[in-house]
């Protein structure tokens, strides 16, 4: 009687356990929160302080990263919506909430790494992450209201 075993090196559920993901980029990481909470990011987006999303200066809207703290070895997912940070020796800007997951908001600024999710998936923080792009939501929000100016006056000047 032959056996046949299933290729277990993918899973029907995801990318296996094993996928090398390479670190993409290194350097000081940072959080903004309350100042800029509602505020419309750079892809359109209102700036959520409690969702987990980022500021980068290069990488597409909507790209997955897994954020590793340099200090502690905490991770975090977040998709990039905003540009920045625009302090020289920093490569990220993470919400307030994704910054708390890997304890940065105590210290305000720490070394990070970077890895960006590939599209067939990875793991982040100890879970399976799926690949793409997160969708960014410019619609939730409303758009300012366009302002609205008086007809300019035309004015009849005489020639003397």
């Amino acid at each position: 009687m032959v056996q046949i075993f299933p290729d277990l090196s993918e899973t029907p559920d995801g990318p296996p356990d094993d996928l090398q993901v390479e670190e993409f980029e290194r350097g000081g990481g940072s959080w903004y929160g309350v100042q800029f909470h509602r505020r419309r990011t750079a892809s359109g987006e209102l700036f959520d302080m409690t969702g987990f999303t980022a500021a980068h200066k290069t990488l597409p809207f909507g790209t997955k990263v897994c954020v590793r703290s340099l200090v502690n070895g905490r991770e975090v997912l977040v998709y990039i919506n905003d540009r920045g940070p625009f302090t020289p020796g920093r490569i990220i800007d993470l919400s307030q909430a994704a910054a708390e997951q890997i304890q940065l908001t105590t210290i305000g600024f720490k070394q990070v790494s970077l890895t960006v999710v590939p599209e067939e998936g990875g793991r982040c923080a100890g879970e399976r992450v799926e690949g793409g792009l997160a969708p960014i939501n410019m619609a939730a929000a409303p758009r300012p209201a366009p302002v609205r100016r008086a007809p300019a006056r035309v004015v009849n000047k005489r020639r003397r």
